[in-house]
């Protein structure tokens, strides 16, 4: 079980233009958080609203897009939980994950901008640990709505996913049957809450693994016949770093196509990013891409340079941003190909997780982007 604590790459000068480095300004304007919490959660609900989370019970928000950060209430008997996603839905409403051992995995919800806190799930398998909280993007716009999914590591040889709808009175959190199986020496990563991505228009999501069986996205697919649903869940290995319980997929994002009048929305290009975070300077296997909906991946022909836990695509830029330990690399062609940006002040590098704008990393480093830097 997976808990993570705490060659040729140039072809011709095309290429080499392509991964040149270049020092400029930053591209991560470093915030004040007011707090030392290592930073794993992070969420940019938008109009200036983001919710940041980590260890200590840690739990932040923004409501005038980073000038200030607020340091929040930590939940009652959540003093040493490790918060690893956030989830926010307004300047008032957001929702915590906790990743632990058992019952340390649990749920929280705030309605009132995070003055107190109403636990409201806690995790029924006593050997479980969550990995990842997220919300699906609705049919007509992409965004995210307040129905989601939580999952975590295998139990008796299923990965556990529950969906969870944050507009019943209840709180209900049903889970997801039948659940993915998973092999014997597989898990996830909670580095980055990327370890699943949900496209709810037609119920899929995928999960990205990893482990010495893992380095695989497994999707639902769903099939409708009638009065009937059937459910499948096919697995692809992707051609990234594994073989170890360090290594394999961390961060895992699709991006929808161009919106065609009178038609769903389609998730088909996706990017995949991660390697091993013991060795955090090893650019071999750290990220791949699908453009068919994660039915196949190949291998980026100019990987990250090094270990990366998070990506995200900026739809104005139209590119791919990963960011790792020791760097943040940018891709213009759907992931096949990442150029390193680099700054003077360093800060490029120690980042965990990434919401855009914003990125956050160890001892409550927490940055926000100049697009025009990276430009």
């Amino acid at each position: 079980m997976i808990r993570y604590t705490c060659v040729m790459r140039l072809f011709g000068i095309g290429l080499m233009a392509l991964v040149a480095v270049g020092s400029a300004r930053a591209q991560w304007t470093l915030q004040n958080s007011n707090t030392t919490a290592g930073l794993r959660g992070i969420h940019a609900v938008g109009n200036g609203v983001a919710w940041a989370s980590g260890t200590e019970g840690t739990v932040l928000r923004t409501l005038d897009n980073g000038a200030t950060w607020e340091k929040c209430t930590v939940p009652k008997g959540a003093e040493k939980l490790d918060f690893r996603a956030v989830q926010g839905f307004s300047a008032h409403t957001a929702l915590v994950m906790s990743s632990g051992t058992g019952t340390d995995s649990r749920l929280y919800k705030t309605n009132d901008g995070c003055k107190t806190w109403t636990l409201v799930f806690v995790n029924p398998d006593g050997d479980g640990f969550w990995d990842a909280l997220r919300m699906g993007p609705d049919q007509g716009s992409g965004k995210e709505t307040t129905e989601g999914l939580l999952m975590g590591d295998p139990v008796k040889g299923h990965f556990p996913v529950w969906e969870v709808n944050l507009d019943e009175t209840n709180f209900p959190v049903s889970t997801v049957q039948p659940r993915p199986d998973a092999k014997r020496q597989e898990a996830a990563f909670a580095a980055s809450n990327s370890s699943i991505f949900i496209e709810w228009t037609f119920g899929t999501f995928w999960i990205g693994t990893g482990g010495k069986d893992g380095a695989r996205v497994i999707r639902r697919v769903v099939k409708t016949s009638g009065p009937f649903t059937r459910y499948g869940y096919p697995a692809v290995k992707v051609p990234m770093a594994h073989g170890s319980d360090s290594a394999g997929i961390f961060g895992l994002v699709f991006r929808p196509e161009e919106k065609v009048p009178g038609k769903s929305l389609r998730f088909l290009k996706g990017v995949a990013v991660g390697g091993d975070y013991q060795q955090p300077n090893e650019a071999t296997g750290t990220a791949a891409y699908t453009t068919d909906g994660g039915k196949t991946w190949k291998a980026a022909a100019v990987p990250p340079n090094g270990y990366r836990s998070a990506v995200a695509y900026d739809a104005a830029l139209r590119a791919w941003i990963t960011v790792g330990p020791n760097g943040t690399d940018i891709s213009t062609t759907d992931g096949n190909a990442w150029r390193p940006v680099k700054s003077v002040d360093g800060s490029d590098k120690d980042w965990n997780a990434i919401s855009l704008p914003f990125v956050v990393g160890p001892k409550g480093r927490i940055g926000k982007l100049d697009a025009q830097a990276l430009k």
